[in-house]
């Protein structure tokens, strides 16, 4: 057998540069880039909220990439539709992961979808980080690749009823969700909270998700007569029904989730949400008196935003996770990610203290009201007060 010099020469050269490059391990992750990915529904009539978290995102990741980074290296986003539907949930993660090789997932949005996806990034060994939901079972810390940043829904069923029933002493609280996981989660921390106080439920209706088919719901509700109506459901159709509340001559307090997504609630309502409330599970994106909010402010604008809930949800996702990848150091790995964030326990994120362990897989979890003002803003209140909705 007879062997080139040249041939052998040029081998020696290609080995030798094949072994100069870094080998990285995991995917979505090389020499200068760090690549996230985002399956949530980006349209559509709950789209404001998966568009909302992209921003959000992508502020935190333009603002970081602008200083350079995280050790040198960029990072990506790359989001996909999965129009708030299941089946299409289990499509866009698999994309993700399997085409376009993300190194993790993050800010999903919804229960039903996360219930479809995140068995596919646990199976898959890929970190699951910032869902846009409260349910119950993404809070099992045995889901070693989960991470939450908000509240979990217990947590604002709970608020609801403690100031509905202190604040305003209502007694006859009726309820209006969405008929899928996610209005079955706020179902069962509603009930959680009236069986605490041994208290019964005035009435239940429901919708179909992304419809805003609500009137036989409200036919339903009114006919109980309850004093408020707390409900579990994305903004049209909430609006909608809210809107033909008012119309009907029906004006309980109505207390929505943070879910529904406040600031396009607003702007749906308009005139008609006057003196509705909405739990909210992140910092007041008005108040610049903290400095990751002030962060968030002139990041968002930068990209051409305005201030809101969700995308400043989507923001402290990636602010954890900058926060998160600048403790593991140069070599990043899925695994090493999720360590650091178990063992680091508290995260200050611009003054925002966010706190994990290996039994704790929630950042935060403090929940307060805010109650839409007759211009469509938003102000924060301790307690509930009956607003004329005139």
């Amino acid at each position: 057998m007879h062997f080139s010099p040249r041939g052998t020469f040029a081998a020696a050269i290609a080995l030798t540069a094949l072994l100069s490059v870094p080998a990285f391990a995991e995917d979505g992750v090389t020499a200068d880039t760090i690549t996230f990915g985002q399956a949530a529904v980006l349209e559509g009539p709950a789209s404001a909220l998966g568009l909302g978290m992209k921003a959000g995102l992508n502020a935190a990741f333009d603002e970081i990439n602008a200083k350079g980074g995280v050790h040198g290296r960029k990072l990506k986003l790359i989001s996909v539709n999965d129009g708030y539907e299941p089946d299409r949930a289990i499509a866009a993660t698999k994309k993700l992961i399997e085409e376009d090789k993300v190194f993790a997932l993050i800010g999903p949005v919804g229960t039903p979808t996360s219930a479809a996806a995140q068995p596919i990034a646990t199976a898959a060994k890929v970190p699951f980080m910032g869902a846009f939901t409260g349910a119950g079972f993404l809070r099992n810390p045995k889901l070693e690749n989960v991470i939450n940043v908000r509240a979990s829904y217990d947590a604002e069923t709970e608020a609801w009823v403690k100031h509905l029933t202190e604040d305003l002493k209502i007694s006859k609280i009726a309820i209006f969700y969405q008929d899928d996981a996610f209005g079955r989660a706020g179902l069962s921390g509603f009930k959680k909270a009236m069986d605490k106080r041994k208290m019964e439920i005035a009435a239940e209706a429901t919708y179909e998700r992304n419809t805003v088919a609500v009137k036989s719901g409200l036919l339903t509700l009114k006919r109980a007569e309850p004093e408020a109506v707390v409900i579990v459901g994305a903004y049209k159709p909430v609006a909608e029904f809210i809107k033909l509340s008012r119309k009907t001559g029906f004006n309980p307090v109505f207390v929505n989730i943070s879910f529904v997504g406040a600031n396009a609630l607003a702007k749906e309502l308009g005139p008609d949400g006057k003196g509705v409330i909405v739990s909210q599970v992140v910092p007041f994106p008005g108040d610049a008196s903290l400095k990751v909010v002030a962060d968030y402010q002139a990041a968002i604008k930068a990209a051409g935003g305005e201030p809101e809930f969700v995308s400043l949800e989507g923001y402290l996702a990636g602010r954890l996770a900058i926060a998160a990848l600048e403790k593991v150091g140069k070599d990043v790995t899925r695994e090493g990610l999720i360590k650091t964030i178990k063992d680091t326990g508290k995260f200050d994120i611009g003054g925002l203290p966010m706190t994990f362990s290996a039994e704790k897989n929630e950042g935060l979890d403090k929940v307060f009201m805010t109650i839409i003002e007759a211009d469509g803003t938003f102000k924060p209140i301790e307690k509930l007060i009956k607003v004329s909705s005139n």
